[in-house]
């Protein structure tokens, strides 16, 4: 053999060691290349709405009442929180870390009570803070007017306005106009007789917290009776009924204990509008000389003949619903 020939099979030697062993050429000098590394998935984008709940009015709050903050997270991913805090004034009054619960529609829920004593202005922060899944976020500060919520004759202004729209929605014959006149006067009597308070026509605290807690509904006991009236003598209110819909609930003054008003269900078989001889007006009878009729004089206790005596103000509009052959139903 050539010496030519030598260095070139001294050459090709390493080359056929790799091929015997299946692996490429230079392979003993290659570096592997690295598995590449994902990019962090960055938190989605969160929104957060606040609202206050069970309020005197919009943006208003009787003082020592329950009400509540209530907020939405979306998107709803388990595990979140978000921190409420509430101020009155400059102070600190709470503040409070909530966990966010799944709801409809692909949003979380929260909820936080809230109670302030005293008046002032109130300011409602909600936090949320940056986690791997959803970034940061506020909602906008919810702002409330915490008031001494009490109103009498004389009085004006966006509480008496609360007070005649939640009378209203009870179906108490009221105003709406924001100042507390005689009919939102009535309208309070007959609100303090149905809840059994003391018969003032005063609108006090307790008659607003009553109001806020869901009270002076009146129970329609004879719902079967269709269009009727019907007149409670225990606590002194007579309510216009359409089945099981109240209509108007009025303040009413039954029979003295010398001359009781009969009990029982009846009719209105005679209508006499205007005023008679013996100062009734737009008298609706529903048996003998027994008629429901406006009067000068309807205190809150039983004081009459025997009819059921209704405020002159209020008895031409129970008049004009009344007809003839309407259910009178008189209980205790």
């Amino acid at each position: 053999m050539t010496r030519a020939r030598a260095r070139t099979a001294r050459v090709c030697v390493p080359g056929l060691a790799a091929v015997a062993l299946g692996l490429p050429a230079g392979a003993d000098a290659q570096t592997p290349t690295p598995t590449p590394t994902p990019a962090p998935v960055p938190p989605a984008t969160a929104t957060l709405k606040v609202r206050a709940e069970r309020l005197l009015a919009p943006g208003l709050a009787a003082r020592g009442s329950h009400w509540r903050v209530r907020g939405t997270l979306t998107p709803f991913v388990a595990g979140q929180t978000v921190t409420v805090s509430v101020f009155v004034g400059h102070r600190r009054l709470k503040s409070q870390t909530e966990v966010v619960k799944p709801t409809a529609g692909g949003r979380g829920t929260f909820m936080t009570p809230v109670k302030v004593n005293r008046p002032g202005r109130v300011r409602v922060r909600v936090v949320h803070a940056a986690t791997p899944q959803l970034a940061a976020t506020r909602a906008r500060v919810t702002r409330v007017r915490v008031v001494r919520a009490s109103a009498g004759p004389g009085s004006r202004g966006p509480v008496v306005r609360a007070l005649q729209r939640r009378l209203a929605g009870l179906r108490y014959a009221v105003s709406s106009t924001g100042a507390y006149d005689a009919r939102t006067a009535r309208g309070v009597m007959a609100f303090r007789k149905v809840t059994g308070m003391s018969r003032t026509q005063t609108a006090s605290e307790d008659v607003f917290r009553r109001l806020l807690n869901g009270g002076g509904r009146f129970r329609v006991r004879y719902p079967k009776a269709g269009r009727h009236v019907e007149a409670d003598l225990s606590r002194q209110v007579l309510a216009l009924i359409e089945g099981r819909r109240v209509v108007r609930i009025y303040p009413t003054a039954s029979g003295a204990p010398a001359t009781p008003t009969v009990l029982g269900s009846f009719r209105v078989y005679r209508k006499t509008p205007g005023t008679n001889s013996l100062g009734m007006v737009d008298s609706n009878y529903f048996i003998g000389g027994y008629a429901i009729h406006g009067y000068p004089s309807v205190p809150p206790f039983p004081a009459s003949h025997g009819c059921l005596r209704v405020p002159i103000p209020d008895a031409a509009a129970i008049d004009a619903w009344l007809r003839h052959g309407d259910g009178v139903i008189v209980y205790r």
